[in-house]
């Protein structure tokens, strides 16, 4: 079977190209979905420049997906056929909830992704699409929405009347992380260099918002919250890093999921154990936490903020996009209309 695809090639000049491709067979405990809508992460821009761990190729990027069961390989999966699906992207977590295995991928390189009009999937990396939701908002969640609930609930446990801090707003990941944040009952304050996004924020709950391009910015912060942040969620790091986790506060976590900003500054250790504060990594997440992600987004009918939708034609215009930061929210790929 002959698809179109985005595909990750080793071309320095022309990384990624949209052009036709050969599907294999469907194996024992797989299905084919064809995809309607696909959505970018960053992941794929870094490949795309050739900054993403273990390239290959060629691959078909993409991560997240919406799209309908067209066929299965084994009759006990006859009840997925017609049901409109996202899938999980996660490829061998493994047994251990805290970390994944050691040949733990992600959907979309190495493993072929959602860039495409077709995709064959083990079966039980599917789940409905939530009903509340459009096929271009689902396919927004999988990748941003598990980072984000692994970082808030396993890693943060942020509650019901907490302050928190969520870096980098406008990334599919930090506006995920707010919603989820909000449902709970928390106060948010959100970070971004562009004043047009804070703006965008207080729409969905941020409640403080500062820019950190202004001059000793975390000043302001430190005057606005004397007493810290129960919760920190990161993804910048940089030169502020160390001035940042001065503001966790007593008994608090800070939760790293990204170095956008470069290699993190020092960090004033006194203050970090005289504070019995914390500072976790994560990213990604492990199947249950999917199957609850799902759930919450389901129970608090949240929908993932899009930025713009366009057509696999378009897709490498959302990669240039991406790079250059303009987005707020997911950068969404229809793939067809039906």
């Amino acid at each position: 079977m002959t698809i179109k695809a985005l595909i990750l090639q080793e071309n320095p000049q022309e990384r990624i190209v949209i052009k036709e491709t050969d599907l294999p067979d469907l194996k024992p405990g797989e299905a084919l979905i064809r995809i309607k809508a696909a959505a970018l992460n960053h992941r794929d821009q870094w490949a795309r420049v050739g900054m993403y761990p273990g390239l290959t190729y060629p691959s078909i990027l993409g991560s997240d997906g919406c799209g309908v069961v067209e066929k299965v390989f084994d009759s006990e999966h006859d009840h997925w056929l017609g049901k409109e699906v996202i899938i999980n992207p996660n490829v061998n977590w493994g047994d251990h909830p805290d970390y994944p295995s050691r040949n733990y991928t992600i959907l979309g390189m190495p493993t072929h992704g959602t860039l495409a009009e077709y995709l064959i999937v083990p079966a039980h990396r599917l789940h409905l699409k939530p009903a509340h939701l459009s096929t271009e908002e689902a396919a927004a969640i999988p990748l941003a929405g598990l980072t984000a609930y692994r970082a808030v609930f396993t890693k943060g446990k942020v509650a019901a009347d907490q302050d928190v801090f969520i870096s980098g707003i406008g990334g599919g990941v930090a506006l995920f992380a707010l919603q989820f944040a909000v449902a709970l009952g928390a106060r948010v304050c959100v970070s971004s260099g562009q004043e047009e996004k804070l703006e965008l924020a207080r729409k969905y709950g941020a409640v403080g918002r500062v820019n950190y391009k202004e001059e000793l910015w975390f000043k302001a912060l430190q005057k606005n919250y004397p007493l810290g942040f129960q919760v920190i969620i990161d993804s910048a790091g940089g030169k502020d890093f160390g001035e940042l986790a001065k503001m966790i506060a007593l008994g608090g976590t800070m939760v790293v999921y990204g170095t956008t900003a470069g290699t993190p500054s020092p960090l004033n250790l006194p203050r970090l154990f005289f504070s019995q504060a914390s500072i976790q990594g994560t990213t990604m997440g492990n199947d249950q936490e999917f199957e609850a992600m799902i759930n919450f987004v389901n129970k608090h009918q949240i929908k993932p903020v899009v930025s713009s939708v366009r057509p696999l034609s378009e897709a490498i215009s959302a990669f240039d996009e991406m790079a250059a930061s303009k987005q707020f929210g997911k950068l969404v790929i229809k793939i067809s209309e039906t």
